[in-house]
Parts: C-alpha cells; structure tokens; sequence
C-alpha cells in the first residue's frame, strides 16, 4: 500500500501496487472501508451494493475500472484502477473558477456519456459533483472517470426511488419531495454545467436547509456576469438541464444532441426513455396515437436529428422498418450485468403489442417524443399550433365529455374540469383540449396510472 489519494463518505483511497496475478506490478486505487463504521445494516448492505455496481457495470470508456473486492477483520477493500489527474474540482479552480465554453463542452461531453451508459443499464448515481469525476493522467487532455458509486442504486423501468441522497448543492427538487428517477442525475449534470460555464453555485446558501429552500425554488441567476457573453445555445442548455419539472429535462441522451454539443463525429448513445415511449404508445388509444402522430409532424429539425440518431441505433431492415427484434436487439448491443438486475430487460414484454407489426419512422417519431420534453422549447407555442392544425386534419373525432374522461381513466368528477377541452360547435377537442389532452392529466389519486 502506498500514499493516501482521497477520502470519501466512508473510507479513503490510496494507490497501492499489485504483487501478483494478471496485473502484477501494476499500480491501483484501493478504497478502504473500515468495519467500524459499518454500524448499521445500511451500510454494510451500501458497500456490497457499491462492490455490485463497479462490477456489473464495465465497459465505459468514462467508467473507472473495477479489478477486486476484498475483506479483512478490519476493513472492506476495493481495487479498482489509479486516476492520477485529480478532481475535476481542482481543476476548475486551479482555472481560476471557470471554463470557456469549448472547454466545457469537452468536460459535459464525457459526463453525458457515461451517465447515459449508467441510465440505459438501469443505474442512477445520484451523487454526481465535481469531486466524483477524476482525470486519469494530469495531462490536460486526459479523460475523465466517474467514481464513487456509494450511493448509486439499480433502478427498475418504472420505479421511483425516495430516500433523499447525494450533496446539497446538487441535489434535484424531486429528490427533496422523494419521487425521484434518473431525471435526479440530470439536474446535478446541470448543476456542474452551470458551474463550469460562471464559476458560481446556482443554489447557494450559507446552511443547508437554506440550499434546500434554494433548490426547490428553482430560481437560477443568468443575467449577472459572465452570462451576458456566455452563447445562448450553452445558456439553452443549462436551463434544460435545470428545468424544476423532471419530465421536461432532456435525458442524457438527448443532451448530446443539442446544438450546443452537436457533433457529426460522435455517435449519440441508445436512449433508454425511447423504450419506456414507444410502450405507453403501442398501449395507448387511437386518439391518443392521433395526437401524438400530429404532433410528431410539427418537430423541429433538431427534435429530428435525436429521433433519426435513436432509430439509426434500432438498425432498421432495409425498408425503414423497425420491429420487437430490433429493440430487444439495440439493448442485447449495449447490455451488461447491471442491466439483468435492474431488470430493463423486462420493459421488453411491454412492447409486446410490437410483436407482430412493424414500425416505420414517421410512427416511430409519433411513438418515441415526449409532450413534456417540447413543451420545455421556446418554440413549444409554434410547434402546439402546427400539430393542432394536423390533428384537425387527419385525427379529430368527435367526442363525448364522458368518452374523454374514460380515455383518461378519470372519474365521473372529474368530469366538469374536461367540459372546455371538447367545441361545443361540431363535438371535437379544440386547441386547449387537444394540448391538455397530449400530457394526461395526473390526479392524486390517480397518480398510480400515470
């Protein structure tokens, strides 16, 4: 064992050399976890979880490496491999608190992809900040490593998680509610994002109940300098990482296609969300499908470029088409063992309604958006009245206030709130309905449905 190179939650790191097996002579990172804190069942229960997840999850290139887990009377110990560069913390300050953009687009890049990676294998980190990135070499173009898994879960397709985890300063509002997802890990990459193009915290207070209060507020400053020079695609981007309603945050996936990161050379990862889409739409109802599909010939040339990039991954037969077999196949490319445990493979059975037709890409752009995820656009209002226009065209029906609220499993008193979605004049929805219509409504009690 050599020099003492970190500490964490628990234990501290320190670089150590290998004396034999396949990496003899090699020099490592052995994080050690003394016992003695291990005082409750959580906590011995957190060490084998984190053990789980650096195993489960290899195979990123933004991924430190897992070699060995051992024990002692003493101590847990984990061997993984040496990032000698420091923090990404250290970094920003040794910069003089702040990146210029480029720079930053370099840092953002790497985080975006490595936690997509960590989403699509069904793993939230849930303690994403500067501290837990590493560089491997102090070379200033060395890549980045995300460590620490300690306070990382396995999360199932539909599952919410509610203990309140991770650091105050980037923690998402969600998480403080405790009704949380991967949506959490977004806002924190938003967080550092913010912080790496201005130099300053977006929630800062001086106690943490008062960051708390800061963060639910959801209230970021980007009028103050250096924002006025910062370009407005990095601005766009921050705030749709920091958007207070996790449903309209862009996933991880979809960050790497914004214009502020476009980049031809890079391939955009598999989309976990498309799965979880593309199973509410083969389940939904033929209006809704009639909704969806208008609004999906109203996107935008930059909602496209995702949608084309996540159907290039499905690998389409020859003509265009896409079927059950290419989704389970597009997950079979990307899995590792951590995908079996968090059980994503599962969310295959509910796209079973696929299983004997298949998809072209127009119904595919109609089946993989997200209302949520564009009405979070500036040019949401534009994009609303366009599908409206189509829907009216090819998908208004007319229907029954009582219809409506059934297609919305809402009961009998819900019934008056519908009443002004539906033209008196020919029975349809109008435009108001049709967009309320378009997100569902979530009723307390009804929240299980939705």
């Amino acid at each position: 064992m050599g020099k003492e190179v970190g500490r964490g939650h628990f234990g501290h790191t320190s670089s150590a050399r290998v004396k034999k097996g396949d990496l003899k002579g090699q020099v490592v990172a052995v994080k050690t976890i003394p016992k003695a804190k291990m005082t409750t069942p959580i906590s011995i229960e957190d060490v084998r979880r984190e053990v789980k997840i650096l195993k489960a999850l290899s195979g990123h290139k933004n991924l430190v490496k897992f070699y060995d887990a051992c024990e002692d009377a003493l101590n847990v110990y984990i061997v993984m491999e040496l990032c000698e560069g420091g923090e990404l913390l250290d970094r920003i300050l040794s910069r003089g608190g702040r990146y210029m953009e480029d720079d930053a687009k370099v840092i953002v890049t790497q985080i975006l992809s490595v936690v997509s990676f960590c989403h699509l294998q069904g793993v939230v980190h849930r303690d994403l900040k500067p501290e837990n990135f590493l560089f491997s070499t102090s070379d200033e173009n060395a890549p980045m490593k995300l460590i620490d898994f300690g306070l990382s879960d396995f999360i199932r397709p539909d599952e919410r998680l509610n203990d309140i985890v991770g650091s105050a300063y980037y923690v998402a509002p969600e998480v403080l509610h405790r009704s949380y997802s991967m949506e959490a890990d977004i806002w924190s990459i938003g967080v550092i994002t913010y912080i790496l193009l201005c130099g300053s915290r977006p929630f800062w207070a001086r106690t943490e109940s008062g960051i708390f209060r800061s963060v639910l507020r959801a209230d970021p400053n980007f009028v103050d300098s250096p924002w006025p020079s910062v370009s407005p695609e990095a601005k766009d981007f921050v705030k749709r990482l920091l958007n207070k309603d996790y449903r309209k945050r862009m996933t991880a996936a979809q960050a790497l296609s914004h214009p502020w990161l476009r980049d031809e050379n890079r391939q955009i990862p598999l989309d976990i969300v498309i799965y979880k889409l593309v199973k509410a739409y083969v389940r939904s109802t033929p209006l809704k499908r009639a909704a969806l599909k208008a609004l999906s010939k109203a996107l935008t040339e930059d909602e496209l470029l995702y949608l084309r990039s996540q159907f290039k991954l499905l690998e389409p037969s020859k003509d265009g088409r896409v079927s059950l077999e290419n989704f389970r196949m597009a997950l079979v490319r990307n899995a590792t063992d951590a995908m079996q445990v968090s059980k994503v493979p599962d969310i295959l059975n509910l796209l079973e309604p696929l299983s004997n037709r298949r998809m072209d890409f127009e119904e595919f752009c109609a089946a993989a958006i997200s209302p949520y995820h564009l009405e979070a656009l500036a040019g949401w209002e534009e994009i609303a009245n366009t599908a409206f226009q189509y829907f009216e065209l090819e998908g208004n029906r007319v229907i029954t206030v009582e219809e409506l609220a059934q297609e919305m499993n809402l009961s009998p008193s819900y019934y008056s709130m519908v009443q002004d979605w539906v033209r008196h004049s020919d029975g349809k929805l109008n435009f108001l309905g049709y967009t309320k219509y378009l997100h569902g409504v979530t009723v307390r009690s009804n929240t299980r449905n939705h």
